[in-house]
C-alpha cells in the first residue's frame, strides 16, 4: 500500500513507542547492532519501514547511503576488516518556497559494539553489548521526533533531513562519509542536531547540549525552551563533544549535540533498557522537537558562528 503525504504518523511523541523502538533495537536478537552483520541489516530495514510508515520520503530513489567501514581492532592487530554498512536518510520538505531549500539535519547513530571489542570498557568480556542508551535511545528519539515532524510538516518553513548514521562507534564513519558525499548541498545545511545517549535523564531533569553558540541566537533559544518543557537544560556554548555532529562542525556547519550524561554501563554489556528513563526521554524529544520548529521557522538567516580562540 502506498504511503500518502500525511501517512499514519501521530502528532505526538509517546512513551509507548519509544519503549517499543528501544526494546527492538537493544534486544539480544540484534546482537549489539555491529556494522556489516545480518542484525545490522535488520535494524536498517526497521528504520526504513518506520520512515515509510510516518510518510517520511527518501532523498532520491533510496533511503540508503551505502559505504565501507573499516572496523577497529585491538592495538597491534594488522588485519583490519572492511564491511559494507549504511546511513539511512529521510526527508521532510518545508513549506516556504524559498526557505524549504535550507535544511536542518536531525541525526543519531544506530550501530553499537556487537560482542565488545577494543572500544568496550570490559575488553576481556565477550558478551552482547546491547547499547540501550548508546544509542538505541537516540535512534528511538530520531524515529519519534521524525514521525511528529512529518505529521506537522505544514508548520515548518525549512526542510528537515533525518539521518540514522552507521558505524559511529568505528570512528564517526557514517557522518564522515555523509559530509564528503552529501545528498543535499552542504551549504544548504544550516544546523545539525545530534542525539547520542539521551535515555538516562537524571532526577534534576538535566539535558546537556554542546554547540549552542555555533549559530546566532542559539543560547537564548535553548535556555528559553527549558521551562516550557519542564527540564533544566545545560546549555554549553561550544565544546561540541565527540559524536557524529563533529563531522558537520568541521565543515563550518552549526551543531547541537544532545545527551543526558555518562554512566557506569557505558560501552559494557550492562547498558540495557532497565536503566533507561523513558518519561525523561519523552521530555528530551519534546524539547528537541520545539527547538527544530523554532529554527525551521526563523525568518532571518541562520548563521554559523565559529568559536573565538
Amino acid at each position: 500500500m502506498a504511503v500518502g503525504l500525511n501517512a499514519m504518523g501521530q502528532s505526538d511523541v509517546t512513551e509507548q513507542e519509544l519503549t517499543e523502538h528501544v526494546t527492538f533495537l537493544a534486544s539480544p536478537k540484534m546482537a549489539g547492532r555491529f556494522p556489516g552483520t545480518k542484525e545490522n541489516k535488520r535494524v536498517v530495514r526497521y528504520l526504513v519501514k518506520n520512515f515509510k510508515r510516518a510518510g517520511i520520503k527518501a532523498v532520491g530513489k533510496s533511503y540508503l547511503q551505502n559505504f565501507e567501514a573499516r572496523i577497529r581492532v585491538k592495538k597491534g592487530v594488522i588485519d583490519t576488516p572492511v564491511v559494507e554498512t549504511q546511513n539511512v536518510i529521510g526527508f521532510i520538505e518545508g513549506t516556504d518556497p524559498v526557505l524549504k531549500h535550507e535544511f536542518i539535519v536531525l541525526g543519531a547513530h544506530y550501530d553499537h559494539l556487537g560482542m565488545g571489542g577494543p572500544s568496550s570498557k570490559k575488553q576481556d568480556t565477550v558478551g552482547i553489548h546491547l547499547g540501550a542508551d548508546d544509542n538505541a535511545s537516540g535512534t528511538a528519539a530520531l524515529l519519534e521526533i521524525g514521525e511528529m515532524l512529518a505529521a506537522n510538516r505544514k508548520d515548518m518553513k525549512r526542510s528537515v533531513l533525518l539521518i540514522a548514521f552507521g558505524a559511529e562507534e568505528q570512528g564517526l564513519l557514517g557522518s564522515k562519509y555523509f559530509v564528503e558525499n552529501p545528498t543535499v548541498p552542504l551549504s544548504a545545511i544550516k544546523l545539525m542536531i545530534n542525539m547520542d545517549m539521551v535515555g538516562r535523564m537524571n532526577t534534576e531533569k538535566h539535558l546537556y547540549m554542546g554547540g549552542a553558540a555555533t549559530f546566532d541566537g542559539g543560547v537564548d533559544l535553548l535556555k528559553g525552551l527549558g521551562p516550557k518543557i519542564g527540564i533544566n537544560p545545560i546549555v554549553i556554548p561550544y565544546d561540541v563533544g565527540g559524536s557524529d555532529h563533529v563531522s558537520f562542525f568541521r565543515k563550518d556547519i552549526a551543531v547541537l549535540g544532545f545527551h543526558t550524561g555518562g554512566h557506569a554501563q557505558y560501552h559494557t554489556p550492562d547498558d540495557d533498557i532497565k536503566h533507561l528513563n523513558i518519561p525523561g526521554e519523552k521530555l528530551v524529544c519534546d524539547y528537541i522537537y520545539q527547538a527544530i520548529v523554532a529554527v525551521a521557522n526563523r525568518n532571518e538567516a541562520i548563521r554559523f558562528v565559529p568559536e573565538k580562540k
